[in-house]
């Protein structure tokens, strides 16, 4: 590991896309430190800025490397964990796709329903109609690809644990958080990548965060 090698990261509790460059770090066994700034919210916090180009997390600095974006960052690591991307062809053009989408898309999920960590099943006094129909997209999308990739495991491919399933996981947390219904075949998913030890890992984590991190924003959400 180089002095300089580090992933920088906000708040456990709430940022989605730190949460994707973490597990895909880990997930390829990257011996990189975490530096982890406390959000101050979008966009407000100076010290993101002064590292990251965007200024923005996730931001990875390895071996000389240095990338920003989470799907950068899970491209960068499938070079070094090859198993980050399904091996045959097809179903390895359906994850980068489905990884895609989700990195572009679904903004009134995640507009309507951020990512804490702290709340468990609190449903939403009213539900936005236009994020409602991003949890039927997801669901629908999850039980699709379970069906045609996933028979030899509980990941979205199977019994690897990739990078389509990285960039789905702060959804996977999303809904449980607002106790959000799935079909049977998105639910089994959603428990399946819960109950992955880095889903553990960076819980466990997140609940020895500073009471001083949290913010009123994302706690007070009805």
């Amino acid at each position: 590991m180089s002095a300089l090698d580090r992933l920088v990261i906000g708040t456990r509790r709430y940022s989605s896309w730190s949460l994707r460059g973490w597990l895909a770090v880990r997930c390829a066994g990257l011996d990189v430190p975490d530096e982890v700034i406390a959000l101050r919210g979008a966009g407000q916090t100076s010290e993101i800025h002064a590292i990251s180009p965007n200024a923005l997390v996730p931001y990875l600095e390895h071996r000389g490397a240095k990338i920003w974006e989470s799907l950068a960052i899970c491209e960068y690591c499938a070079e070094i964990a090859p198993s980050l991307w399904p091996s045959e062809r097809v179903a390895r053009a359906a994850a980068r796709s489905i990884a895609s989408e989700m990195h572009a898309g679904f903004r009134a999920l995640r507009q309507a329903l951020p990512m804490n960590l702290g709340r468990e099943g609190r449903v939403l006094a009213v539900m936005p109609d236009e994020a409602q129909r991003d949890i039927e997209t997801i669901d629908r999308l999850w039980s699709v690809t379970r069906g045609q990739f996933g028979a030899s495991g509980p990941y979205l491919f199977g019994a690897d644990f990739t990078n389509a399933d990285i960039m789905f996981a702060p959804v996977v947390s999303r809904f449980t958080s607002y106790g959000i219904v799935l079909s049977p075949v998105a639910d089994a998913y959603r428990t399946a990548v819960l109950d992955h030890p880095l889903m553990q890992e960076w819980q466990r984590l997140a609940a020895l965060e500073p009471v001083e991190w949290q913010l009123d924003r994302y706690e007070s959400i009805a």
